[in-house]
């Protein structure tokens, strides 16, 4: 084993390999090996992060479950009030895995302003509200005081503020239709934070504010809401978590998981596992038609070395080994050369936010990256095994070369 792979080295380093015509097409190959490395890891971390980071943002603004009156379920706006007596809230003590739940209600209304003027839904969130999962979005300001007593501190949007000619500390009148629909609600608030998620489908709709405005806008007690949030540990289980949840609360309540909700914005993510998987057939097929011909051009090259070998009493296989030990040298460079630059190229990303997106097409600013050690990792194994296995069968030449004709020739 040493000695052959000794020879493989030889094979590779030597001055009059390197100074051969298989040089240029060695070269060529290692960069293709590396050109896809790159390629896959940075498809697989944009494409799992991007897709992450979507899914973050609409949990931010509606849970990944949500629990409503049936009148409710296919609307934002909370029509029928809600008892939040439920056996369920504040945990359910029935079901695993649950995160946290929180009780909200929503409002429609108009703001008018000197300059302008515009539809909005205002969600109305109570001392439960998980504010951490707003957090990243802010970009001004704080986040809405609604612990102590009732105040008309509330937190808009980027896209909002600026459509209204609005900004941190002034207050504008929001007008609310009253249950009569025969005039106006009339509420005064002032802006404490702005957040700008990217995301203009909840960016141009939604203010956050305390659950009491809506409780007396509606005449609810305070024991009445409109729905409620709820959010599960692990993403992948929301499917199972919606029909236990379903299973387990009332009969004259639904459920539905924002995958439901917003099924145009899933379907549309699960068209990014299909490009994924297309990029690293490509990367993986291009790389390994390049280390195909590199081997054969490096067989053919060494034709004497082969007829020496076999004249001394080597065999096919042991000669055949020889020629698959170069190739892995030459692919597990190409690995090293193409993972050095791909995670480099993830961290610039991560950390400085290089290339930027139009939120209007993709809901972020920014192309989001997931480093995943284990996706990194598989990708390697998966490129040097596929490649390793192809590479068997030009190796078979090895086979067809006689010592005799080679010498003679020679």
């Amino acid at each position: 084993m040493n000695f052959e792979y000794f020879i493989a080295r030889r094979l590779v380093l030597s001055k009059d390999h390197k100074s051969s015509v298989s040089a240029p097409i060695i070269k060529i190959a290692i960069s293709a090996v590396a050109l896809g490395v790159i390629m896959m890891i940075v498809a697989v971390a944009t494409g799992i992060g991007l897709q992450k980071k979507i899914r973050e943002k609409v949990a931010a603004f509606n849970g990944h479950i949500m629990i409503s009156n049936y009148n409710d379920n296919q609307s934002d706006i909370s029509i029928e009030p809600l008892s939040i007596n439920q056996e369920f809230y504040p945990k359910f003590k029935t079901i695993d895995g649950i995160k946290h739940i929180q009780a909200i209600a929503s409002k429609a209304g108009i703001i008018r302003t000197e300059k302008a003027f515009e539809v909005i839904i205002f969600k109305g969130v109570g001392k439960d509200f998980a504010w951490d999962n707003l957090k990243e979005y802010l970009v001004e300001g704080r986040l809405p005081n609604n612990k102590l007593e009732l105040n008309n501190e509330v937190l808009i949007s980027k896209y909002l503020s600026n459509r209204l000619s609005l900004k941190l500390g002034d207050s504008f009148i929001t007008y609310f239709m009253k249950e009569t629909s025969q005039g106006y609600n009339i509420r005064n608030f002032k802006i404490v934070g702005i957040y700008d998620s990217g995301f203009q489908e909840f960016d141009s709709a939604y203010i956050i504010g305390d659950i009491r405005h809506v409780q007396k806008i509606n005449k609810w007690d305070k024991n009445q809401i409109g729905s409620f949030e709820v959010f599960v540990e692990d993403f992948d289980d929301i499917e199972a978590k919606g029909k236990e949840i379903y299973n387990e609360t009332s009969s004259t309540l639904d459920s539905q998981t924002i995958v439901e909700k917003f099924y145009y914005i899933f379907e549309w993510l699960k068209l990014f596992d299909f490009n994924i998987v297309m990029i690293i057939i490509i990367m993986i097929t291009v790389s390994t038609i390049n280390m195909v011909v590199a081997l054969l051009v490096i067989i053919l090259e060494k034709t004497k070395i082969i007829g020496l070998l076999k004249a001394f009493g080597a065999n096919n296989t042991s000669i055949r080994k020889v020629f698959l030990y170069n190739a892995f040298y030459l692919i597990s460079k190409g690995l090293l050369i193409g993972n050095s630059i791909g995670i480099i190229l993830l961290i610039l990303q991560q950390n400085y936010q290089l290339i930027k997106l139009n939120p209007e097409n993709y809901y972020v600013n920014v192309a989001p990256v997931d480093i995943n050690l284990f996706n990194i990792i598989l990708i390697n194994v998966l490129t040097l095994f596929i490649c390793l296995l192809v590479l068997i069968i030009p190796s078979y030449l090895v086979t067809k070369i006689s010592p005799s004709k080679t010498i003679r020739f020679e």
